[in-house]
């Protein structure tokens, strides 16, 4: 009798934890359910659509061609990089999109950095950018820059990774230096990267449930610098309501540039108090073909800075004309 006692008291709570592991199905743009499309969306190659806005000059009369990542929380709204009148200036065409499953960009379950890289490599062939383009990551918006690294460099002018984001576990790391910046996070910040690595499955639940501190970013407890702190003001009026970015829902490298002219630039600020600077200095060294700029007292917002945002996109599109100095850790 206790047996059976058990396991109908037992029925419900599996069942509750099973709902509670379970997101919620997106709302997509356009359904009955969903937010209404207003951006312009192009279809990939599965169905999906992918929600882009340009800016700078008109693309025909370009003469560079760049596409840009934004990062976690953010949308295609988001772009610190954009300085009055540099466009015009550099004669730069950029376009930003909402990255799958952010804004008005359909979510992709099956995502990995194959598939996201595919999905720039068409947004870019949908927009008629040409054989070549730049592409700039900026935070969490590195990863995606790294995948096109590794899976259409072929495709690529050069690249710039603004504050990426790094995977601890990446095998190139020595396990020392590892854990000297994986302990550099909130406390609370090396539970939700374990969960995430080894019970992926739970991640759902452990960013929406109340009983133990989930990621800093999520809640907004965030190491910003002095010069953060100065240069926040500057994002008003160039962000997106954060309700909009979530309105539908919650490896090594080869040199990519052995047998085709490029250039990869990596900026960090040395303050930053979102991505440690410690693993960011190992990658430049290890990686001798990444052009490292290291910004003394910057920390994760420093791409705001008019005089730093113009810097990154004249390095970027002027590398081979102007070799850059590395500023070093």
């Amino acid at each position: 009798m206790l047996k059976k006692i058990i396991l109908v008291l037992l029925i419900p709570f599996l069942a509750w934890a099973y709902q509670a592991t379970q997101s919620p199905p997106p709302r997509i743009c356009g359904s009955p359910t969903g937010p209404p499309i207003t951006a312009p969306r192009i279809k990939l190659r599965d169905g999906r659509h992918l929600a882009y806005t340009e800016h700078g000059i008109p693309k025909e009369m370009a003469k560079y061609k760049i596409i840009v990542v934004h990062g976690f929380a953010s949308s295609r709204h988001d772009l610190a990089i954009i300085t009055s009148g540099i466009t015009e200036e550099l004669g730069a065409y950029l376009v930003s999109f909402d990255r799958p499953g952010y804004g008005e960009s359909d979510p992709d379950p099956k995502r990995n950095l194959k598939s996201t890289a595919l999905d720039i490599e068409e947004l870019a062939d949908q927009l008629e950018l040409k054989s070549k383009f730049y592409v700039i990551g900026l935070s969490m918006g590195g990863q995606l820059v790294w995948g096109c690294l590794e899976y259409i460099p072929h495709r690529l002018a050069g690249a710039t990774l603004i504050s990426p984001v790094i995977n601890y576990w990446w095998p190139g790391f020595p396990a020392n230096l590892s854990a000297e910046a994986y302990n550099q996070q909130f406390t609370q910040d090396p539970w939700a990267l374990r969960v995430a690595q080894y019970t992926p499955w739970l991640t759902y639940w452990w960013n929406t449930q109340k009983w133990f501190p989930t990621l800093s970013l999520i809640t907004q407890k965030v190491k910003y610098s002095g010069q953060d702190l100065e240069l926040m003001p500057k994002l008003k009026g160039r962000q997106h309501d954060g309700a909009y970015v979530i309105q539908e829902g919650e490896f090594d490298l080869k040199n990519p540039w052995v047998d085709v002219e490029g250039f990869v630039h990596l900026w960090h600020g040395d303050e930053d108090g979102i991505v440690s600077v410690t693993l960011q200095r190992y990658i430049a060294k290890k990686l001798p073909w990444v052009y490292y700029h290291e910004l003394p007292g910057a920390g994760h917002l420093f791409p705001v800075a008019d005089v730093v945002s113009e810097a990154i996109l004249k390095a970027l599109l002027f590398a081979k004309k102007q070799p850059v100095a590395w500023i070093p850790g």
